[in-house]
């Protein structure tokens, strides 16, 4: 008989099996442990014996396809749901108000439960849904993310067959600018630079450790399933999920996307599938960057994607060639998202333009049969949900499909060839579905299709070790979460992001206890992506306790040896309610679309709007005002320096201004002590462009939207060209292996 050892953690047994693999159970979920041949194993349905999917022994293969054969149709549908966005969090921020639940009918004060319970609203989708994909928000913290955890894994062993929840996330480890490189350190999730500025370093190696760190940091989260890397190229450079890209090159995309994909999921011990792998959700297949206009298909007015350029094979190469390819073990990336964009007349075979989801031309005979592609697909989220006004961010995005019922989107999704659904967190219309389909097909075609879904989902909930052990060490999670190695990895990396586009006389580095002058930032009154209302106000762009680290900080142009600005690329939108389809701007002076095509590209018989050109209308970008702040403070200053941080959304007409200040930096959401340290020049930047900076607003009109590098590039002053793979180091103009690699 072999040995094994037993320890409580938390609220959940841990044993060490001798020779095997180690398991874990909730002491109150009711299920019980089976000794066979010396070893352990969880009976999960609780029939006294060991079935094949409760055998650690048997290959992931055998045990997933005995699981999916024991699953009734309304298990399988619970397994196909990816819940709602649920928060762990007792602050304010938007996501912990928006999705706070309730506690016994009350709230989590009144209830007297700690935040890391389950909410009545959990518990409801977990057991009468039988939801077993959860998407996690903010939380308090990682102890507290591990508690959670553990309750909800708990909750869910000793119901049904006993399979455990695979929780995702949204990328997390962005930072905020005002914050020190080690703040929250060993409770905090550590910082890295947003992905566009991952692209800025130009090192796939890079991103190939943080992938690694992260993972590392999720799965003592709790967290088995990445809901990126997001790897669409960004060939227009309006889109407003730009800096959530690797930019607009293909080739560097796919380099980095392997790298991503890899490094989440590849445990280090063992160069494959183990306990610190994560599943990568590659997104957003087939790409989603060249929406017409620069416009967003979270928004109606935004559905449709173009391909003036006929480029649309390029935007598959991220996929193809970097996300499916994996240089270890796990071999591709476990899922796959499909925008929600209309590829508008891509489909020449069924000549269907409705959304990527829909259409089983993109998923089956792209997606899955020339590509060969036979992991999960999951719908982006409420893509079969109502859509009331094309201007709201929270409705649904039924894009091409919106005269069908809830039940025949689901049915025409899971005849696509999609496994998943986002955002639903109801297992009805996907029954319903199932019932349409019995009567086009009968019910034997039904069942197989509902088990092929089930075995893909199955899989990535098994070889991530789930199945075997769900629970986290909360004390541990605490303790590996955001720890100074971690913190410092992703500080040296939000170094290595920052661009420099200009030193005039080389006017950085300015050295330390020099007097220095910041103007506060003004912003005018908005409209966030939910719909609240922003008030106008005035900020003070870095905490002042951050700048007296380097220099002196004054009050007025007149004390100070020199100025430092810091703004945002411009921001705007493509639709208003009142004006209908307006120009997205890059510049931030008012702009008058005059180059603007007479007729828009994608024409639906089905919308109010047929012509959704803008050719003759206007805009003002909402930040506005940071381009007169630089030339106050330019005019204030006189011949002093006068630096530029811009933190960078966007590709950006910077021909407002460039001309007027000395030095001008970029960064992608770095911290602002980051920036401070390259203006210091306690680091030097080595960052390169991972876009086109355009000329102006002419050339970006006259692109293509599915095209990359096609824009004529701004020339500054100096006669430097901000072209894709520019930057400056404190000697000039870089020119290294990078840019021979991926250089135009």
């Amino acid at each position: 008989m072999n040995k094994y050892t037993a320890k409580e953690i938390d609220n959940y047994i841990y044993v060490k099996n001798d020779g095997g693999k180690d398991i874990a159970y909730a002491k109150n979920s009711g299920v019980k442990l089976l000794e066979v041949d010396g070893y352990y194993f969880k009976d999960l349905n609780n029939n006294g014996k060991l079935d094949p999917y409760e055998d650690w022994r048997l290959p992931i293969e055998d045990r997933v396809n005995d699981l999916a054969k024991r699953m009734s149709i309304e298990q399988i549908a619970g397994l196909m749901l990816y819940s709602g966005h649920q928060a762990v969090s007792t602050g304010d921020e938007l996501f912990a108000k928006m999705f706070a639940g309730t506690y016994d009918g009350k709230s989590l004060k009144e209830s007297g439960k700690e935040i890391s319970d389950l909410t009545d609203e959990q518990k409801k989708f977990l057991s009468e849904d039988k939801v077993r994909h959860v998407l996690l928000t903010v939380v308090d913290d990682a102890k507290t993310a591990a508690k959670w955890n553990n309750n909800i894994q708990a909750f869910v062993e000793g119901i049904d067959l006993g399979i455990p929840i695979n929780i995702s996330s949204d990328p997390r480890h962005a930072p905020s600018g005002d914050s020190e490189f080690n703040a929250g350190a060993g409770g905090d999730i550590s910082k890295w630079p947003e992905p566009l500025g991952l692209a800025a370093a130009f090192d796939p190696e890079l991103v190939r450790r943080f992938a690694n760190v992260a993972s590392k940091e999720y799965r003592s989260l709790g967290i088995a399933t990445a809901l990126s890397p997001q790897v669409d190229i960004a060939t227009d450079p309006r889109w407003m999920r730009f800096n959530g890209t690797f930019g607009e090159d293909s080739k560097l995309s796919a380099d980095i996307a392997e790298a991503y994909c890899d490094g989440f999921q590849t445990t280090e011990e063992t160069g494959e599938w183990g306990k610190e792998s994560v599943n990568a959700m590659v997104k957003h297949w087939p790409g989603g960057g060249s929406g017409e206009g620069g416009r967003d298909a979270h928004f109606g007015f935004g559905k449709f994607a173009v391909y003036p350029g006929n480029n649309f094979g390029d935007h598959l190469i991220p996929f193809t060639e970097g996300a499916f390819k994996l240089k270890n073990g796990t071999k591709k990336a476990s899922a796959v998202m499909p925008y929600y964009t209309v590829s508008y007349n891509i489909d020449k075979k069924n000549n269907e333009n409705v959304g990527n989801s829909y259409n089983k031309y993109l998923i089956t005979d792209l997606l899955r049969n020339k590509y060969n592609y036979d992991g999960v697909v999951c719908t982006d989220w409420l893509v079969t949900k109502d859509c009331p006004n094309m201007a709201s961010f929270l409705s649904g995005k039924c894009w091409g499909v919106e005269k069908m019922d809830e039940a025949e989107r689901h049915y025409k999704i899971l005849m696509a060839g999609v496994d998943q659904f986002g955002g639903n967190n109801e297992m009805k219309p996907i029954i319903d579905a199932y019932e349409i389909g019995i009567k086009d097909h009968g019910e034997a075609f039904m069942r197989k299709r509902f088990e092929t879904s089930a075995k893909r989902l199955l899989k990535n909930i098994f070889r991530t070790g789930l199945f075997e052990n769900p629970y986290v060490d909360p004390d541990y999670s605490e303790t590996l979460v955001g720890n100074k190695e971690f913190m410092q990895e992703g500080y040296d990396a939000q170094i290595k992001s920052i661009v420099m586009l200009k030193n005039k006389n080389n006017v950085l580095p300015i050295r330390h206890k020099k007097k220095v002058y910041i103007p506060k930032r003004r912003v005018k009154d908005g409209v966030d992506w939910f719909g609240n209302v922003i008030p106008a106000h005035e900020v003070f762009p870095v905490k002042d306790t951050i700048v007296e680290k380097y220099y002196t900080l004054v009050e007025t142009p007149e004390e100070a040896d020199f100025a430092l600005v810091f703004i945002e690329s411009p921001d705007s939108v493509g639709y208003k309610e009142k004006d209908g389809y307006v120009p997205i701007t890059l510049q931030y002076a008012p702009y008058t679309a005059e180059f603007a095509r007479k007729e828009s590209i994608a024409q639906d018989e089905n919308d109010v709007i047929k012509n959704r050109s803008y050719l003759g209308k206007s805009n003002t970008c909402s930040n506005e005002q940071d381009l007169y702040i630089i030339l106050e403070t330019k005019a204030a200053m006189k011949d002093k320096p006068v630096i530029v941080s811009m933190n960078c959304k966007n590709p950006t007409v910077v021909q407002e201004f460039e001309s007027k200040v000395d030095g001008i930096l970029i960064n992608f959401n770095v911290q602002a002590q980051a920036i401070l340290d390259i203006v210091s020049g306690k680091e030097e930047p080595s960052g390169l462009l991972p876009f086109q900076m355009p000329q102006n607003m002419k050339t970006v009109e006259e692109q293509f939207e599915d095209v990359s590098h096609d824009m004529k590039c701004y020339v500054d002053e100096e006669g430097h060209s901000y072209d894709f793979a520019y930057g400056m180091n404190y000697s000039g103009v870089i020119r290294d292996n990078r840019v021979k690699k991926y250089g135009r």
